[in-house]
């Protein structure tokens, strides 16, 4: 579809699309002889005489997820281990985060902390849709609110940055590259451009309600933007063709597309499952799609950290590699 300018005042205005001047013809602010230009045309125009703007309106569908709601965000991922995500905002352009997940901004932007998730679909939905959007967020145990940060500057570009909250990698991933949907643990999120809108995605089997070590919940984000996930220790990433299988720690999974199938097994035997060290249960994921994997979970790492503090149960002065091992802390209970 053509631009279309308007002169107005001898001054030019536009670009518009013929919708807009038909609407503004309606309602008063343009009249057949207002002159009007759009490329084929040799000179300017009245209104009267620009057939293509008395052509009956051709109905504009909904927005659909397909389309970009999502601004455009430009980032740059500094440190190794412990890494943080500097985004770049121009004016007017905004990122969301989690509550605590900020790092540093530069003069110029503003941060404001908005019920639910802080998407458009949000921003538009009554009252009753913005308090389902906010309850879903606290069933996958986030806080009712997120945080908005946007450029409110002139010129130039304002930065703000986001922090890992413990070591491994952060993930930019681009949802309009994974059909507009992703499905990660509820902890991996840490920001995204805004637009993204962060849901809930349930899963439908009762082995993985119970047992599936995230629970029943996992966060879905949906949207056209970037998104950055965390994920703890090194991250495996794996393309899984039709009806291939792969099972991994429940504590390991980061991050799948929608086409995968999860679900959760029994380890096998009692003596595995008691003795073995990995638990009772292990996730099968079932392509076709795509997976991500943490080589450390924060809740194996926490794990770790609260059996080796002393004082707690199962701590001991006697160290990892003491000849007695866990044989030392029988005899020290």
């Amino acid at each position: 579809m053509n631009n279309w300018y308007i002169a107005v005042n001898g001054e030019q205005q536009g670009p518009f699309d013929q919708q807009h001047i038909r609407q503004n013809l309606a309602a008063g602010q343009y009249d057949q002889a207002t002159l009007v230009w759009t490329e084929g045309y040799q000179n300017w125009v009245p209104i009267s005489q620009a057939p293509e703007l008395h052509q009956p309106t051709t109905p504009q569908p909904p927005p659909t997820s397909s389309q970009t709601i999502a601004h455009e965000i430009d980032y740059e991922i500094h440190g190794n281990e412990m890494q943080f995500v500097e985004i770049e905002l121009d004016p007017g352009e905004s990122a969301v985060a989690e509550a605590g997940a900020m790092m540093f901004m530069s003069d110029g932007i503003v941060m404001e902390t908005v019920f639910g998730d802080g998407s458009q679909q949000n921003e538009q939905s009554d009252f009753m849709g913005k308090m389902l959007g906010a309850g879903k967020r606290l069933i996958t145990g986030e806080s009712l609110f997120i945080t908005v940060f946007t450029y409110n500057g002139h010129s130039g570009k304002g930065r703000v940055g986001f922090a890992a909250p413990y070591p491994g990698k952060i993930l930019p991933l681009d949802l309009s590259n994974y059909n507009g949907q992703l499905v990660c643990q509820k902890n991996a999120f840490l920001c995204a451009a805004k637009g993204v809108s962060i849901g809930v995605a349930f899963q439908k089997k009762i082995g993985t309600a119970l047992f599936g070590g995230e629970g029943f919940i996992m966060q879905k984000l949906e949207g056209d933007g970037l998104s950055f996930i965390h994920a703890g220790g090194t991250i495996l990433e794996r393309d899984l063709q039709a009806g291939e299988t792969l099972r991994v720690d429940t504590g390991c999974l980061v991050a799948l597309t929608s086409s995968v199938t999860y679900d959760i097994e029994f380890v096998g035997g009692i003596k595995s499952a008691i003795f073995g060290g990995e638990g009772f249960f292990y996730a099968t994921l079932r392509g076709p799609g795509h997976v991500w994997l943490q080589s450390l979970p924060f809740s194996r790492l926490a794990g770790k950290i609260h059996q080796a503090t002393p004082g707690n149960a199962g701590s001991s002065g006697v160290g990892e590699g003491s000849v007695l091992g866990e044989l030392g802390n029988i005899f020290q209970r």
